[in-house]
């Protein structure tokens, strides 16, 4: 295709949705523009092999923040897919909606019709839940018949049952399904992985969307700018091995770039603050000082523990041992292949008076780093990532160029606010306390990180300045909101503001970061997204109310 009714700019997490909806009943063409090429192997596919596509160039943009003053000017990676399933095909396949208020907050900031009520039947329409029979409330809650398949893992090893028996011994509720009405609590977590295989966006809706004849795929090309006819988006300029042409939209482009990319292309296509373009030598086409603004992301540490009994992953991280795990997966789609090895997990308050969960903990059997770098002090051992969910800091995507093949410049401002430190120092000491209980006593060994002598504010100041890691989550760099505020960049449709044609779509809309991981939510975007531009009524809102901890303003659980 050179011509399209639409134009999808990148198949990642929203994008692959968009393709799969907007086609779905035959009338309009869809051209998906990818930058990166195929999933194909199981470097990708097999979901304990997570860390390695995250690493490589081939299937990573290989983003660095800039120098982060409140972090020692540490640059801290900042990897986005760069493959068909974009960043969904090298995540850790952790899957999280968020919690209701979150979305609540959305429609409070200008995002009208984001609300929790509307959201959660497109949450349900995009996915297949297999929950083994211990569903929480599922019923009106989880989807039974979408394309992503979410399952949950075996929980086999002994260590995550003590974990979270061990929360629930600390006081803290259970919660048999977080996605569900309950999110607060310890309990079992959810990937996206079907029989043993990553189940990104690609698998679930790009491949079956490619097999109808209105679908149309481009790998390996880099969308430079959008056109324009006076402020009317008609297709892209697009490169491939040193070709350049223009492909056209019909009825319209839809940018679903990513946090970083989207605002980077608005930039170079005119679309943002004035002055920063005109600095580029840009004509503006719409000054919205927004584009690029409101980048948020998560941050988290490893509190690790070393284990007495040899039962953990470390004993397979070792050449001969991970040889083993992918010929297993590869020869009969099974073993400790199969799993992303985040089993379980806790969504829990940092202090009373704070109304919903605002720390997250993922466990893992295992000292280990997300670059697969073992930890040094101990033969076994196991951890808690943790890291607050609703950080105070902004900061923002910058052009460092007008050329399209020039990364942008992504400075977080990670830990500006004082709130910032105070509640790493309340994860880092609330996630010891859980450690410390009764039912990981027969594996606890000694501390390995933050190690036993640094309890002091200062020492854990110190301790996160120098080891604390993106989660991956950036997001808000196109913010939705109210037509009238000048911080929104697009309306509660996706529109561009100032623009015509032409709408945003990925996480970069989130007017908030959400409680959790961002892959399902950036999903949910392209789903309802994609019914906004086809101008059909969004389903039906849902009554479900979610559980809010009754003595939330007394007690920290």
């Amino acid at each position: 295709m050179h011509e399209a009714d639409y134009i999808v700019v990148g198949a990642g997490s929203a994008g692959c949705a968009l393709a799969y909806r907007l086609s779905e009943d035959g009338r309009n063409t869809v051209l998906v523009i990818e930058y990166g090429g195929s999933d194909f192997g199981p470097l990708i596919q097999m979901p304990a092999a997570f860390s390695i596509p995250m690493n490589m160039r081939t299937y990573d943009w290989g983003y660095k923040s800039e120098p982060e003053p409140h972090l020692g000017g540490r640059r801290l990676a900042a990897p986005r897919g760069k493959v068909i399933g974009g960043s969904s095909s090298i995540n850790g396949m952790v899957f999280v909606r968020g919690h209701a208020a979150d979305f609540d907050r959305w429609e409070a900031a200008g995002a009208k019709g984001w609300a929790f009520k509307d959201v959660l039947p497109y949450f349900k329409r995009m996915e297949t839940a297999h929950l083994n029979g211990s569903g929480d409330g599922a019923e009106g809650w989880r989807g039974k018949d979408g394309p992503v398949h979410v399952t949950r893992g075996q929980m086999t090893n002994p260590l995550y049952r003590a974990f979270t028996d061990a929360g629930v011994e600390a006081g803290y509720p259970f919660t048999a399904d977080y996605n569900g009405a309950k999110q607060e609590g310890f309990g079992p977590m959810e990937m996206t992985v079907w029989k043993g295989r990553r189940w990104s966006t690609a698998n679930a809706y790009l491949k079956p969307a490619l097999k109808r004849p209105n679908v149309s795929l481009r790998k390996s090309t880099r969308v430079e700018r959008i056109v324009f006819e006076g402020r009317k988006a008609v297709g892209v300029v697009v490169s491939r091995w040193g070709h350049v042409e223009t492909l056209l939209a019909r009825k319209e482009v839809i940018l679903a770039a990513s946090a970083f990319n989207s605002p980077q292309l608005l930039m170079l296509s005119g679309v943002g603050p004035a002055e920063h373009l005109r600095a580029h030598g840009i004509e503006v086409v719409a000054n919205r000082p927004g584009v690029g603004g409101n980048l948020q992301d998560h941050l988290e540490v490893y509190v690790q523990q070393s284990c007495r009994e040899p039962i953990t992953l470390n004993a397979h991280l070792g050449l001969l041992a991970r040889a083993r795990i992918g010929f297993e997966w590869l020869a009969f789609g099974r073993g400790l292949g199969t799993s992303n090895h985040f089993e379980a997990c806790a969504f829990i308050r940092s202090a009373a008076g704070i109304p919903y969960p605002d720390l997250q903990l993922h466990f893992l059997p295992a000292a280990v780093r997300y670059d697969g770098r073992a930890a040094a002090a101990a033969a076994h051992g196991f951890q808690a990532h943790v890291g607050p969910m609703r950080s105070l800091s902004r900061g923002e995507v910058r052009l460092k160029s007008p050329a399209p093949d020039k990364a942008p410049a992504i400075r977080f401002n990670y830990m500006s606010h004082e709130e910032d430190w105070r509640d790493f120092r309340a994860a880092i000491r609330l996630t010891r306390e859980v450690f410390a209980q009764a039912p990981l006593a027969s594996f606890r060994g000694a501390e390995i990180m933050p190690g036993e002598a640094a309890r002091s504010d200062e020492a854990l100041d110190d301790f996160v300045r120098e080891n604390v890691e993106s989660a991956y989550h950036p997001c808000g760099t196109c913010r939705m909101g109210a037509v009238e505020d000048v911080a929104s960049v697009v309306d509660s449709e996706c529109r561009v503001i100032g623009t015509e044609g032409l709408r945003v779509a990925d996480s970069s809309i989130f007017p908030e970061i959400i409680n959790g991981n961002i892959n399902a939510p950036s999903i949910m975007v392209g789903e309802k997204a994609a019914d906004m531009i086809l101008g059909r009524p969004p389903l039906p809102a849902s009554n479900a109310e979610p559980w809010i901890n009754p003595a939330w303003r007394e007690k920290q659980r």
